[in-house]
């Protein structure tokens, strides 16, 4: 038996305990040395700071530049079926090109004012817009506004008073061509002026076929209709083009359409699938090659203010839109021949890189990760 043995210090009994299998004895006061840091981060006396681990700097790119057409371009973008994705593809459309050095003019002729709204642009009752435009005659550069999003890119707003120009535009004489006047009224002051010309005006019509989009169609010489990857929106499709032929006849014989683009595509359907094919079949070249998916970030990017270029700019429908920019601008130069003396045709402006602000300058367009995780 083990002879019991008296703690100096406190004068208590203690038998000791001869046996190997009993664990140590833990110390249930810790002494401060014990006791960690406050902060995780904070380094005491008796530790040795790992090295940071270097990060692998992606090369910074060139940046990406768009060359500029022969002449200022004018696209109506209408469909009469409404959510196709006709304000999405104005407002995206509009910041992929002003971004790549480009002047863009948006022209929201829809009284939702949705196009004004993903630009981030005043639209409330009282602000001149394409209301006072159409009806009052009031000129266009009284009512463009600039947008903050991208370097050189202008909208003039629709507010809810161009409700009511479809009857107000009714007994007005030349009605159908008030738009066009405008316009060329418009650019001449910014000749005068010694302003750097428009590159491209997009025109945002609302889903209709009345006086609003018979103003745009006489006003622009090229149509795009986006058209959504289902049945319905084919359907719809013959009667705006019989609009267009009547519009050619009677009103602009220059009009046609150039660019028609698949929106709203998902690639887990037959029947996206055939509708794709169905369209480059009718149309051919017609047809860019990007086809817009859908993408979650480009319904969201109107709650923020923004196109969903500026909102994420990595998403796939931002390349989409992107790549789609980039097709237009190369068609817009390979279409018509360069003029003699305006060196500034066909080539790349000389700016600084519009999309540093959004990706830092170092992320290239594809195969890199984003907020949608690629998707």
């Amino acid at each position: 038996m083990a002879e019991p043995v008296t703690e100096a210090a406190t004068g208590t009994v203690v038998e000791a305990v001869v046996d190997e299998t009993l664990a140590p004895v833990v110390d249930l006061h810790p002494t401060a040395a014990d006791v960690p840091a406050a902060f995780p981060d904070e380094v005491t006396d008796d530790e040795v700071p790992l090295p940071a681990v270097p990060r692998e700097t992606p090369a910074p790119r060139a940046p990406e530049r768009f060359p500029r057409p022969t002449e200022t371009r004018i696209m109506t973008i209408a469909n009469q079926k409404g959510g196709v994705g006709k304000t999405t593809t104005a407002v995206n459309l509009a910041s992929a090109l002003s971004a790549a050095g480009l002047k863009v003019l948006v022209l929201d002729l829809d009284p939702q004012g949705n196009a004004s709204t993903a630009l981030g642009i005043d639209h409330h009752a009282g602000v001149p817009g394409m209301y006072e435009v159409l009806v009052e005659g009031k000129p266009l550069q009284d009512v463009v506004q600039k947008c903050d999003e991208a370097p050189d890119l202008w909208c003039a707003p629709a507010t809810v008073d161009l409700a009511g120009a479809e009857i107000e535009l009714v007994s007005m004489v030349a009605r159908e061509s008030r738009l066009q006047r405008a316009v060329a009224k418009y650019f001449k002051g910014l000749q005068q002026a010694g302003e750097r010309r428009v590159d491209y005006v997009l025109i945002d019509c609302p889903p209709s076929l009345g006086l609003l989009t018979i103003n745009a169609f006489v006003a622009a010489p090229e149509v795009l209709i986006p058209i959504q990857c289902e049945y319905y929106a084919l359907e719809g499709l013959s009667q705006l083009l019989s609009n267009i032929e009547l519009i050619q006849e009677h009103l602009n014989p220059d009009l046609a359409v150039t660019t028609i683009l698949l929106t709203m595509y998902d690639g887990r359907t037959r029947l996206a699938a055939q509708v794709v094919e169905e369209v480059r079949h009718h149309f051919g070249e017609q047809v860019l090659r990007s086809l817009v998916p859908r993408s979650v970030r480009i319904s969201e990017a109107p709650s923020h203010g923004q196109t969903v270029m500026a909102y994420d700019p990595l998403s796939s429908g931002a390349l989409a839109y992107l790549e789609a920019a980039r097709e237009m601008a190369q068609r817009g130069v390979q279409e018509t021949p360069t003029p003699a003396g305006d060196a500034g045709v066909g080539s790349a402006p000389a700016v600084a890189d519009p999309w540093a602000r959004w990706t830092d300058g170092l992320v290239t367009r594809r195969g890199f990760a984003s907020k949608e995780g690629g998707a």
